[in-house]
């Protein structure tokens, strides 16, 4: 969609005046789980007496949700809260446009509740802008059990040897080995895992964190590319364009054995009614059971005049962050509670092993913040990392000539 019609369409949207408890929320939660996480944070809001006005921006990237956003904000018109993360937050920081919500953190104990590497996300400037609503692990391999045992695979596989065989037998059943959905975030989501499970959580760091020139060019990322090219050989023909869900739905409806995604795909199981272990199979990449990419969902408050909206925002950040919703929220979602105090009882096993892993990676030095999903780097430099990822998953381009683009594109600011 065009700029133009972006802000014809908002405009008619949120036309006439809206009531004085009203909350405009703009996010992009608009799959099966998605959308049941979404209602429940509605609810919770209703029953505090706010009327939430939705802005739902379909595309699970988010792409097209800032696009919507821009046009928002440059029209004079912000949204209560939108859903922003990792470096976005501090570059709207930059604008002018983040609203102050120390009151909400200080009566929450934000402080004390929330790991340090996520509470500093959320500041710009020492103040809080926004709240986080949950962790989600990006470096996981979904598998229908089924298909696997079908096609005589009797386990996960774990490094990338195992991968291809479990693949060439899943290929040979007539299932297609991986499920996955031709957009450039989803090509840079396989991508990431590819490169943490070949090279490990340093490498990871100093190329997609520190963006150091000797590892973007090494022969290590070469091998990542080999790798990703060999990956590739497996997808169907049909996965340009497709959404992350429906490629979800392929291995829960058992027309592909397995997918790489993050926790959010999780929630298209549970919706579809399917028990872990039995109906679907959850293990991190291969390669990379010692790691842990991140990826946190937050909303970031838009300064608003009306004093009524403030204290909307200081509502929806407490709702948010409740113990009550963090636990109706990512058992709907897949993730895990981004913060602490709230019970484990009703989480699965492979949300219980998602907690675990986090806890042992952030002490270990495995953790490490999802590029693919905006946790790493600049949006610009994002950008540019991943239009060379989608050019070598679209085309014949060769791991050299990727690896002297993906360099470069590093350099982008």
């Amino acid at each position: 969609m065009k700029l133009k019609q972006i802000i014809l369409a908002t405009s008619l949207v949120f036309a006439g005046s809206a009531f004085a408890a009203d909350v405009e929320v703009l996010h992009y939660w608009t799959s099966g789980g998605e959308a049941k996480s979404a209602a429940a944070l509605k609810q919770i809001m209703k029953d505090e007496g706010y009327d939430w006005k939705d802005f739902a921006v379909a595309g699970g990237g988010g792409e097209n949700a800032m696009t919507a956003l821009k046009a928002r904000v440059i029209s004079g018109n912000s949204p209560t809260a939108a859903q922003i993360k990792g470096p976005s937050i501090q570059e709207w920081g930059q604008e002018g446009v983040l609203a102050n919500i120390d009151e909400a953190a200080k009566a929450g104990q934000w402080d004390s509740v929330l790991p340090k590497v996520v509470s500093d996300v959320m500041r710009y400037k020492g103040h809080y802008v926004a709240v986080p609503v949950n962790v989600h692990r990006v470096n996981w391999i979904w598998a229908n059990p089924q298909v696997l045992k079908k096609a005589g695979v009797d386990k996960m596989p774990t490094t990338w040897d195992e991968f291809f065989i479990a693949a060439d037998k899943i290929k040979k059943s007539g299932a297609i080995a991986v499920a996955h959905g031709g957009q450039p975030w989803q090509d840079a989501t396989v991508f990431e895992s590819v490169a943490l499970g070949v090279g490990g959580a340093d490498f990871y760091n100093k190329a997609f964190v520190k963006l150091d020139q000797s590892a973007l060019t090494s022969p290590t990322m070469v091998k990542v590319f080999d790798t990703l090219g060999k990956v590739k050989g497996y997808i169907d023909k049909d996965a340009a364009g497709r959404d992350w869900n429906l490629a979800t739905a392929m291995v829960i409806n058992g027309k592909a054995g397995m997918q790489f995604m993050g926790d959010w795909a999780k929630g298209e199981f549970a919706a579809a009614g399917k028990v872990p272990g039995k109906d679907y199979l959850c293990a991190a990449a291969p390669g990379t059971a010692k790691a842990y990419t991140f990826n946190i969902d937050s909303f970031a408050m838009f300064k608003q005049k009306d004093a009524e909206a403030q204290k909307g925002q200081v509502a929806l950040a407490n709702a948010i962050m409740s113990p009550k919703f963090q636990s109706i929220f990512n058992l709907n979602k897949g993730s895990i509670p981004v913060r602490s105090g709230v019970s484990r009882d009703k989480f699965d096993d492979c949300a219980i092993k998602s907690m675990d892993d986090l806890a042992a990676a952030s002490k270990t030095g495995g953790l490490v913040p999802s590029f693919a999903h905006g946790m790493a780097v600049q949006s610009s430099t994002q950008g540019a990392l991943v239009d060379v990822i989608a050019k070598f998953m679209n085309s014949d381009m060769s791991s050299k000539d990727a690896v002297t683009a993906l360099a470069k594109a590093a350099k982008t600011r």
